[in-house]
């Protein structure tokens, strides 16, 4: 017997449903926004305050300068990753550091001191974060290295070269230091963040219960939606004992 015209439209109708219902479960910006928190991973020290000293050359203090920089997590739609907010910089005025799940690359789009946007992009060399930048408007391709010493005291090391030569030259290097640090205190104790898995330093409330977030970033995001948040943070410890468990 042969099946009702009625009933294979209905049917197709019906599969066509369940796989909308499916995929709209897992927006592809949240997906994009997941791969981008978890790529970060390292870069969370960067939260917080920091009091930095730029220096053209090394070890002069001839066109040294003081800056202070104030570091958030900016978890937007189409805009996630770790914002830097810079008063007193003679290089840059703000920073995003970001992740391209796609070309899995970092990006650091950078707000200069004219007020002009550079765009450095790069990978992980060893323990330092090495992203350059070049475009048709610039003479030069522009380097930028970041290290993390231990997570009271990072660098950020500015170069460029000419397109046509191999080596580059030094710009500035920027010392920073944690704001309410001393540069022997280090150690890592204390609440985790329910979005990031950094240190929690903001206590937010749910249902009666006291979680923490590292930064107004994640307070944010925590508080446009705690019970996604929670149960993100929830598969995210059941993977890290899982991965323990097969060591």
């Amino acid at each position: 017997m042969r099946s009702c015209p009625f009933l294979r439209r209905t049917l197709l109708i019906l599969c066509l449903a369940i796989t909308v219902a499916a995929a709209a479960d897992t927006p592809p910006e949240e997906t994009t926004r997941s791969a981008a928190v978890q790529a970060l991973q390292e870069y969370n020290v960067l939260v917080g305050t920091w009091r930095g000293i730029g220096q053209p050359k090394r070890g002069s203090q001839a066109g040294a300068w003081q800056e202070r920089v104030e570091s958030v997590w900016e978890l937007k739609p189409k805009s996630t990753g770790i914002r830097w907010a810079i008063s007193g910089s003679k290089q840059w005025e703000s920073a995003l550091l970001s992740y391209d799940e796609e070309d899995k690359t970092f990006t650091l789009t950078v707000t200069l001191a004219d007020e002009s946007t550079r765009i450095y992009r790069g990978k992980p060399i060893e323990k330092r974060l090495v992203l350059e930048s070049a475009s048709e408007d610039d003479p030069d391709v522009q380097r930028a290295t970041l290290t993390l010493l231990n997570e009271n005291r990072i660098t950020l090391l500015l170069e460029k070269r000419p397109h046509q030569q191999s080596f580059f030259s030094r710009v500035a290097e920027i010392g920073y230091q944690r704001e309410g640090t001393r540069l022997a205190a280090v150690g890592n104790s204390g609440p985790e963040c329910v979005v990031t898995g950094g240190l929690g330093t903001i206590a937010v409330m749910h249902q009666g219960k006291t979680f923490y977030v590292c930064c107004t970033g994640c307070r944010d995001a925590f508080n446009d939606d705690p019970e996604g948040t929670l149960a993100d943070f929830k598969k995210r410890k059941e993977a890290e004992k899982a991965a323990r468990s097969e060591k």
